[in-house]
């Protein structure tokens, strides 16, 4: 990592049913800046969905990526939302796997889904905060 991380959590999810365009803010865990980041209606659902606690029939794919993860003798350690480029955020699960450090790449809506799904840090580049909160 680069740029310093900053952990943030899910602060608020606003679903749009008039837009394909739907927000998850992000606050900081020890500070009070926050920032949006817009994301599809899957993710929203997703998200909605396992913030509320509410079960599905079978899993969905966020399901199935930490279950893979897992199944492969991995553990979701964290996500990293690591930069800001052209208005688009990028983000990397961060995984641990026998003793190593695997970063893949992934959209953040993506890795904020998995993250809720099993309860790992979100971590942020404060430079990303500052820019975003501008």
């Amino acid at each position: 990592m680069g740029a310093v991380p900053v952990q943030m959590d899910l602060m608020r999810i606003i679903i749009n049913e008039n837009s394909d365009q739907h927000i998850i803010f992000l606050k900081e865990v020890d500070g009070e800046r926050m920032f949006p980041i817009v994301i599809g209606i899957f993710e929203a659902t997703s998200i909605d969905r396992r913030v509320k606690n509410q079960p599905t029939v079978r899993p969905l794919t966020h399901d199935l990526l930490a279950s893979t993860i897992e199944s492969l003798g991995g553990e979701l350690q964290d996500i990293y939302i690591s930069e800001l480029r052209n208005h688009t955020y990028f983000a990397k699960l961060r995984i641990r796997h026998d003793g190593d450090l695997i970063e893949v790449d992934s959209r953040p809506s993506d890795a904020i889904a998995l993250a809720v799904a099993v309860d790992v840090p979100i971590y942020v580049a404060e430079d990303i905060i500052d820019e975003a909160s501008q």
